[in-house]
C-alpha cells in the first residue's frame, strides 16, 4: 500500500474511481453518478483539479492500483482562508477494513499541518455512517453540529455532521 500525492497524469484512474464512489455510496456525496455521466470532458476537468493549486488529493495504490482517495481543498479568500475542508473520502469495498482510509486521511490532516496559513479542517459525514464517523472523531475531528435534510436523493433526505480539526 503506497500513499501519494496524485496530479494530471492520475485523472483517468481518479475519475473511474470518482464514478464508482457515487455509483457505490449514492448517499455519502453531493455529487451523484447520473450527473458525473453527463459532464462534458470529464477527464480534461480531473485533470486540471488534479492540477490545482488549492486542491490537494491523495490517492491510496494497492499492487499499483488506486483503491482509494481523498482530497483537501483550501478557502480560497483572504477571510475564509484559514481553513481547508476534506471531500470525497472513499476506499473501495475490497480494500475497507485494512486502514487505507486512516492513512489517507492522516495525509491530508499532515499537509494541511505544513501549509502555511492553514488553522482548522472541516469535514461533514451522513450520521447514519457510523465507521467513517468513528475514524474522523480517532482522527480528532469534534462535532459542531448537525445540518438536517442536507442532502436528497430518491426521495429520502439525509442528515450531515458538521466536524472541525483545529491544527
Amino acid at each position: 500500500m503506497e500513499i501519494r500525492l496524485l496530479n494530471e497524469s492520475h485523472a483517468e484512474d481518479y475519475w473511474n474511481l470518482r464514478l464508482e464512489m457515487l455509483k457505490q455510496s449514492p448517499s455519502s456525496f453531493g455529487s451523484s453518478y447520473e450527473e458525473a455521466l453527463e459532464r462534458p470532458n470529464p477527464i480534461e476537468m480531473t485533470e486540471k483539479r488534479l492540477s490545482s493549486d488549492d486542491s490537494f488529493t491523495f490517492g491510496c495504490f494497492v499492487e499499483e492500483r488506486l483503491a482509494g482517495a481523498v482530497t483537501m481543498v483550501r478557502e480560497a479568500s483572504v477571510k475564509m482562508n484559514h481553513k481547508a475542508s476534506i471531500f470525497a473520502m472513499y476506499v473501495t469495498p475490497k480494500q475497507r477494513g485494512k486502514g487505507l482510509a486512516r492513512r489517507l486521511l492522516e495525509a491530508a490532516i499532515d499537509l494541511a499541518k505544513e501549509t502555511d496559513g492553514i488553522e482548522q479542517l472541516m469535514i461533514t459525514v451522513v450520521t447514519t455512517n457510523e465507521t467513517a464517523k468513528g475514524l474522523y472523531h480517532s482522527c480528532g475531528f469534534k462535532p459542531y453540529g448537525t445540518e438536517k435534510r442536507a442532502m436528497k436523493y430518491n426521495e429520502e433526505y439525509y442528515d450531515e455532521e458538521l466536524m472541525v480539526l483545529f491544527l
